[in-house]
């Protein structure tokens, strides 16, 4: 398989690398070329209720998939979680991977492979190639990832943030005026993520109307047919995000502020509704600077994964021993 350079992706290292994304549900494998040519892409179910080794081991078995061979000088990859870049550790982490807290992913994952790997959070690593997409040593990115939880990443004159522990960009666990008194999932009380992800605006329109619902999508549904409550309900955690966004980017200066995630994806009643907040929040140096959607697919975790191999810490084969 060849589908040509990635744009964002790790093209011009003259090595071979391979890019992993791991989610709560499957991880994504894809082999790169010395010129960011896509060789080989595998997809496999993540093994989240069998533990961190199991899982490491999955994430093994898929890099071996794409890369038979043993083209591969380095591999990258794109973690669910709190993620260490620098001590390659998993810092923290929600259940959906049972036992993924505390996890040595660089280590773990090299020694498995045998490859160098750099690591980090998901949503750093897909922002990634956001920030290479803008193409200046002092860019600035501002990156929110919309979706079961509410992600982001910060990129400060053209270097990602990534904080004491890879901290840098939760802005889910952020104060929200609108979740005041609501128990997020981090153990806290008033994070956005618990107003403003798909799960936290389902939970709002119960709230609202004492019906529950399964999922976003329901109450999507019911707000394009005019219900009252379902709007609300959507548009709240849409303005309770763009509140946030606005906030930051006057204390960050972006340059470009990007929401990507499954939420944003229902429609314009969102994306709307976000755009007003962060407008109202903003001084006027930065009026004009409007929240876009991702440059980058599907694709967007895996390049950013891959290219981390350019750009931080390599955790080498024999730590472990």
């Amino acid at each position: 398989m060849n589908t040509g350079p990635l744009p964002g992706g790790p093209q011009g290292t003259g090595a071979v690398v391979i890019g992993l994304d791991l989610g709560g549900t499957k991880i994504d494998a894809a082999l790169f070329g010395a010129d960011g040519t896509v060789l080989a892409r595998r997809t496999r179910p993540t093994p989240a209720g069998d533990g961190s080794a199991a899982v490491l081991d999955a994430l093994a078995a898929a890099a071996a998939e794409v890369d038979p061979d043993r083209t591969a000088t380095a591999l990258g990859i794109a973690a669910a979680g709190v993620v260490d870049p620098r001590t390659g550790m998993v810092t923290s982490a929600t259940d959906s991977i049972r036992g993924w807290a505390g996890t040595a992913l660089g280590a773990g994952l090299a020694h498995r492979t045998g490859l160098p790997v750099a690591c980090d959070n998901d949503v750093r690593a897909t922002a990634g190639p956001e920030l290479a997409a803008l193409d200046g040593e002092h860019a600035s990115l501002l990156f929110a990832a919309i979706g079961t939880g509410v992600g982001g990443a910060v990129a400060v004159d053209g270097r990602m943030l990534h904080g004491a522990s890879g901290m840098a960009g939760h802005i889910g666990h952020l104060p929200s005026p609108q979740a005041a008194g609501l128990p997020c999932t981090c153990g806290s009380t008033g994070h956005l993520e618990v107003i403003a992800s798909g799960p936290g605006i389902a939970a709002h329109y119960e709230r609202l109307t004492g019906t529950p619902v399964d999922r976003l999508e329901t109450v999507a549904g019911r707000a394009a047919r005019g219900d009252a409550q379902a709007v609300r309900a959507i548009t709240t955690g849409a303005a309770a995000v763009g509140r946030v966004l606005g906030g930051l980017a006057n204390a960050l200066g972006p340059d470009r502020v990007v929401v990507g995630g499954g939420v944003p994806r229902i429609g314009p009643l969102y994306g709307d509704a976000l755009a007003a907040a962060f407008t109202a929040e903003l001084m006027p140096p930065l009026r004009g600077l409007t929240p876009v959607a991702p440059l980058f697919g599907h694709d967007a975790a895996v390049l950013g994964a891959a290219a981390l191999t350019t750009t931080l810490t390599l955790h080498h084969p024999g730590a472990l021993r």
